[in-house]
């Protein structure tokens, strides 16, 4: 051991012997084995990224200087008959006549190709500062070359010594070098230009290092585009650069320009010849035989490529570029497979709001476009604002390409066209991961199929489950006809000018009123509601429509915890806070408020009121005194919804009630009741009110008195107040009777006792004994029922609501309704002698979604007796796990089998149903045709439509436009027009032009790709998929409403307008009306569309031998089942000659009908009692039906029981 490690060691060990001292801290050092010289510099050059980088960047400057350096000799070397080697005297220049003897045309092409002047090619004039430093970088990049041959040499060196690029080197750089030691070769002429194809290849390694080193967003394609463009610049460089010089020994010119040189040489490639470039000397033209060979091959092939490649970059797409992303706004839409109507659908809702007109739309997707949509992109309305990009989400390089990080929202919207509907939602599950991990503050927008997906994806911003929202609608829409087209209309932008054009009432009025949304607004910023503060919700909803024609239906408060409330009732008193969300054809914002003066008085100033303006008659030349308060809606977005008048006179003046002549012909004049179609000349919507002075009593035009007998409906008083004043008695003659319809409380009293409105006609007083007691009598199940939550969460993430359910659940051999088990012994569904239709939902499979159907249909404030049973004609057998489900719900049942077998549709009880809903397979999916994915559901609803056409049939489509083929009769001339009706509303640039199909507008058929509006809605209206879902009874918030009927019967007529019904459900159940769907003959129709409709399936003279066999054919299958055959019903139905059709928020004067079925909202808080039902139906012919032996008397008021039933 050396002496100085003895002395190390025994230090150690003197600090290891005392351990009460201070341990001082050592430092120790590892090291690894020391790199050689030569490991060093491959570290620094090769291996190291950056430095690579940095001096392939170097070395490619160095190349493009060298270039450079060679065109300015070349443009200073212009005398080359006198250049001659460095230090030698200059040449002299050959005379004039030597001249002109070789130019001489008589010499012969042998003796002119001997005047060549070889000096000229060899020696070329360079300054002393120019060859310094083109030495300088000859002497650097061969050094360069060397080192690097020397550090990546592992094979042969003689295989690196004879390569292109090194030859290349050492004909550019080994001749200055030389030069150095030889003075007279410094003018020798060195081809430098030919540096231009190592600058290409240095170029390609650039480029692979930026890859590796600064992650640069360059695609392999744009790469290759760009080494191609480089590939053919060097060709024609080279090219140019040789002609130039070799044109230099052509004695008979003063050689030839680098501008003609470059001229010369792309004619050449181009194959053109024009001739007025000639070369004469065989050098040059030697060259060019060369240049065209090259032009000829390589060319060719070069273009070919570059042609390909540019093809490729079509395919991929554009670039939203990073300064675009930083200037402009855009949003993502990620899919899966890019469909025409997909995209389409998108663009016109997206774009149809004002706001969002400056906004760039970047299309994501994997697949190429096809030729449909390459060609809409095109469209100059789009080609400016619609980017496609091929890529995934899943690669950031992809999301860097779109500039996700920068965008406003993504979109990831599923594949429907998938079998695999599961499959599908993982797609869009990893989408929604990948966008989240890459850009973690960008709204998203999820589209989901199946609700126990929805987990997953629970972080989004807004997520829409379609298979929740489906089924939901086609349960509403079992016990509401029509729920889905108002919702459909209500969540599509629409202008509300269609039909605006058509010679029928209805198609203008359902046009008019499909331009209603949802909008919302603070209560404290609201010239609608900002009059009602500190007022009654029922209040405030019943007087804005009636002024302003807008139907406040819900309320928000500002809590950062608060919900939509849906009606929240007559309790609830409207704060400044609240922010109000009502119906209306344009939102407040876009509204402007005009007040006129009032009109002038009659007595005396006749003179006056005929220069006035603002001078109205009624229809007898009366004039009359008003206010005309207009809300002008900005754009084409306005209509004249409502007209009020007061009558001038001196009894109305003194506050005294006015005689029923004078009130009817005052405020009924001819089609009052009828909604105006017209347009006001500023085109805006148009509303007419009292003046300011007398508004107290207009607004107390509420003590509205039952119509008197009379061909006309009669005439009703009005009893003018103002608000403090209280109604006193009136008496109950002819001529003075207590109102019918009681005012509109501006706040509930805290007195319990006083919530009874005493009205004429109490709708809930007797109601209550009436369905507790009906209740008790028809329902006598084995197994009690409750109401509560379901005991079983299907899937996670769902939200119970509370509806009615069984005690106990049922066994799950007794959910099957056709096979006999140790409980029951029925075999089809006519033994169950149920008291009301049956509901049959006939499905593929039975999927966990099914239970948002079960669920509106068992709703807790559903009175027992209107609950209609349940029957899922399912085709593959379901799992326990859905069995288990469904157990817990009264009257839910299942059944093997397919709405094509006519035996199952009788065993599941087709003859005791009064709807069956259809819905979509997944198995139909892959039909070669897209469109013909609706083929099975179409026939089979066909079938139905022969066989059962007393039954409501309900479809769901994959595509809308396959709805005209749904009850399709060849002869019907009324389909005809309204096929023809939806070609023209889609040339106008409507987005819902098959509004007027038939079957869409009674609400027959629904599509799943028209939820995709409220996806694209919620990105400006934030609440519209809260809102939704509570209107469908998916969510339930505390103190929300709920949808409810009602529907108008002969007894109810006496209400007359739409009005007075607002009025009377808020002044007694506090009920909100927000639509209605109404059904009329079409032969009632006077317009000139109105065309009768011809029925191929019934004859004049009876029934048709296709209806016999019918008949025949369903009577012997029932005779099988042992049902008696006279519970078919063979005829045909008359509701297949009649025209449905939904109205939403219509005016305040609309004419009601018999049959006429009102969209309610029904306050949580409010009465336990519902609204007027109508009677239950019997239809099974098993039962009795009870006579009715007293006679009804149209528009009479009724009395007696009739109170609890009937408005």
């Amino acid at each position: 051991m050396a002496s100085s490690d003895k002395a190390r060691y025994s230090k150690i060990a003197s600090y290891s012997q005392s351990p009460r001292r201070s341990e001082p801290s050592v430092r120790v050092e590892f090291f690894v084995d020391d790199k050689s010289f030569k490991e060093r510099l491959q570290l620094y050059f090769i291996k190291n990224q950056r430095s690579s980088l940095r001096i392939r960047l170097f070395n490619f400057t160095i190349k493009l200087l060298s270039c450079l350096l060679y065109g300015i000799r070349a443009s200073m070397d212009d005398d080359p008959r006198t250049v001659s080697c460095y230090g030698c005297d200059p040449r002299l220049r050959p005379n004039d006549t030597d001249l002109e003897t070789c130019s001489m045309s008589s010499l012969s092409p042998a003796e002119k190709s001997v005047a060549i002047d070889w000096l000229a090619m060899l020696w070329v004039k360079r300054t002393s500062w120019l060859w310094a430093i083109q030495v300088s970088i000859a002497i650097i990049s061969l050094a360069q070359h060397l080192l690097l041959m020397y550090l990546q040499h592992k094979g042969s060196i003689l295989q690196q010594i004879f390569s292109v690029y090194f030859f290349l080197e050492a004909v550019n750089s080994v001749p200055f070098i030389v030069t150095i030691f030889w003075e007279p070769l410094r003018n020798l002429f060195i081809p430098i230009y030919l540096n231009c194809w190592l600058a290409k290849y240095l170029l390609e390694n650039l480029f692979n290092d930026l890859h590796r080193v600064m992650m640069r967003s360059h695609s392999a394609l744009s790469q290759r585009v760009m080494i191609l463009f480089s590939f053919i610049l060097c060709l024609i460089f080279t090219c140019a650069c040789g002609m130039h010089h070799l044109e230099r020994g052509d004695i008979s010119t003063n050689g030839m320009s680098f501008f003609h040189a470059f001229y010369f040489t792309i004619v050449t490639f181009s194959t053109v010849g024009y001739g007025d470039i000639e070369v004469r000397i065989w050098p040059s033209q030697l060259y060019v035989i060369i240049m065209i060979c090259s032009a000829l091959v390589i060319l060719p092939i070069q273009l070919e490529n570059l042609a390909y490649l540019i093809m490729e970059r079509q395919k991929q797409g554009g670039t939203y570029s990073r300064h675009r992303a930083q200037t402009e706004k855009h949003v993502v839409v990620c899919a899966t497979n890019l469909q025409y109507d997909l995209i389409v659908d998108f663009l016109n809702e997206f774009y149809a709001h004002n706001d969002l007109q400056d906004f760039f739309v970047v299309l994501l997707s994997p697949c190429e476009l096809d030729n449909a949509l390459k060609a809409l992109l095109t469209v100059p309305l789009w080609a400016q604002r619609v980017i496609y990009i091929q890529g995934s989400a899943l690669k950031d390089g992809d999301l860097i390409r779109c500039r996700m990080d920068d965008a406003e929202a993504c979109f990831i919207l599923s594949p429907r066209n998938f079998m695999d509907r599961c499959e599908a939602d993982q797609q869009t599950i990893l989408r929604t991961w990948a966008v989240k991990d890459f850009a973690p503050d960008v709204p998203q927008y999820i589209q989901i199929l199946k609700p126990d997906n929805r987990f997953h994806v629970q972080f989004a911003d807004h997520v829409v489950c379609e298979d929740q929202f489906k089924y939901a609608l086609l349960a509403n829409n079992c016990l509401c006809p029509g729920t889905s087209t108002f919702v459909t209309l209500l969540i599509h932008t629409s202008r509300g000018v269609e039909g605006c054009d058509s010679h029928s009432q209805w198609q203008r009025t359902y046009g008019r009123c499909s331009g209603n949304e949802v909008y919302h607004i603070v209560l404290g910023n609201s010239k609608f509601f900002n009059e009602y503060e500190g007022k009654s919700f029922t209040y405030a909803s019943f007087h804005a429509h009636k002024k302003y024609g807008v139907s406040l239906v819900g309320i928000k408060k500002q809590e950062e915890i608060a919900k939509i409330q849906l009606n929240p009732g007559p309790r609830h008193i409207m704060r400044v806070s609240d922010i109000c969300f009502y119906m209306n054809i344009s939102p407040e914002e876009n509204s402007t408020f005009i007040l006129n003066h009032p009109n002038e008085d009659n007595d005396g100033k006749e003179n006056k009121m005929d220069k006035s303006p603002s001078n109205a008659y009624d229809s007898n030349g009366t004039g009359t005194s008003r206010i005309e308060s207009a809300i002008a809606s900005v754009g084409s977005m306005a209509l004249e919804l409502h007209h009020f008048g007061s009558t001038r006179s001196s009894n109305s003046a003194s506050g005294t009630a006015t005689s029923p002549s004078s009130t009817s012909s005052a405020s009924e004049p001819k089609n009052k009741l009828e909604p105006s179609s017209g347009r006001g000349t500023s085109g805006g919507l148009r509303v007419e009110i009292p003046p300011r002075s007398s508004m107290d009593q207009a607004m107390d035009r509420n003590h509205l008195m039952p119509p008197g007998g009379g061909d006309d409906g009669g005439t009703f008083t009005t009893r003018v107040m103002d608000d403090d004043e209280c109604a006193p008695p009136m008496p109950r003659g002819r001529e003075g009777r207590r109102p019918s319809i009681m005012p509109v409380l501006e706040m509930m009293s805290s007195d319990p006792e006083d919530d009874q409105l005493r009205d004429d006609r109490p709708l809930q007083a007797q109601k209550q004994v009436a369905i507790e007691t009906e209740d008790v009598s028809v329902w006598d199940e084995e197994d009690p029922w409750t109401k509560g939550t379901p005991p079983l969460i299907p899937f996670i993430g769902y939200q119970p609501g509370c509806c009615h359910l069984l005690s106990q659940p049922k066994k799950l051999c007794c959910l099957e309704i056709d096979q006999p088990c140790d409980h029951s012994s029925w075999r089809h569904a006519a033994e169950y002698n149920w008291p009301n239709n049956c509901i049959i939902l006939a499905v593929e499979y039975a999927a966990l979604g099914m239970v948002d159907f079960i669920v509106p249909l068992r709703a807790h404030w559903r009175p027992k007796h209107t609950l209609k049973p349940i029957v899922i004609l399912v085709e593959k057998r379901p799992d326990t796990c859905f069995l288990e489900s469904i157990a817990a719900f009264p009257m839910v049942y299942y059944m093997i089998g397919t709405i094509e077998s006519l035996d199952d549709l009788l065993r599941a009880g087709i003859l005791q149903s009064d709807t069956v809903v259809v819905v979509d397979k997944e198995s139909s999916k892959l039909a070669e045709e897209d469109y013909m994915a609706d083929a099975n559901q179409i026939v089979a609803a066909q079938y139905l439509f022969k066989l059962f056409p007393h039954i409501s049939i309900i479809t769901e489509l994959t595509h809308p436009s396959n709805m005209r083929f749904m009850q399709f009769r060849a002869k019907d001339s009324y389909a005809l027009r309204m096929a023809e009706k939806q070609k023209k509303e889609k040339e106008k640039g409507s987005n819902i032009s098959y509004m007027f199909r038939l079957p869409f507008s009674a609400g027959n058929v629904f599509s799943a790709s028209m939820l995709d509006t409220l996806l694209y809605q919620s990105f400006v209206k934030e609440y519209m998929i809260s809102f939704t879902r509570q209107l469908l009874g998916l969510d339930q918030a505390p103190g929300s409403g709920y949808l409810c009927e009602l529907r108008i019967t002969h007894e109810d007529m006496w209400i007359r307008t739409y009005g007075r019904l607002y009025q009377k459900l808020c002044s007694t159940t506090h009920e909100i009306p927000i639509g209605v769907y109404k059904t009329h003959n079409q032969s009632d129709n006077k317009s000139e569309l109105s065309v009768t409709i011809e029925d191929d399936d019934s004859l004049s003279s009876g029934q048709s031998e296709e209806r016999k066999e019918i008949a025949h054919l369903v009577r012997q299958k029932m005779k099988k089942m042992d049902i008696p055959p006279e519970e078919y019903d063979s005829e045909v139905s008359d509701k297949r000659n009649k025209v449905s059709y939904v109205l939403i928020n219509p005016s305040f004067e609309t004419k009601l009908e018999v049959d006429d079925i009102i969209f309610i909202i029904r306050p949580a808080g409010g009465p336990k009692t519902p609204s007027p039902m109508p009677p239950r139906r019997k239809f099974s012919s098993r039962r009795v039906k009870p006579k009715n032996t007293q006679p009804k008397t149209q528009f009479q008021e009724p009395t007696g029981s009739n109170v609890d039933t009937k408005l």
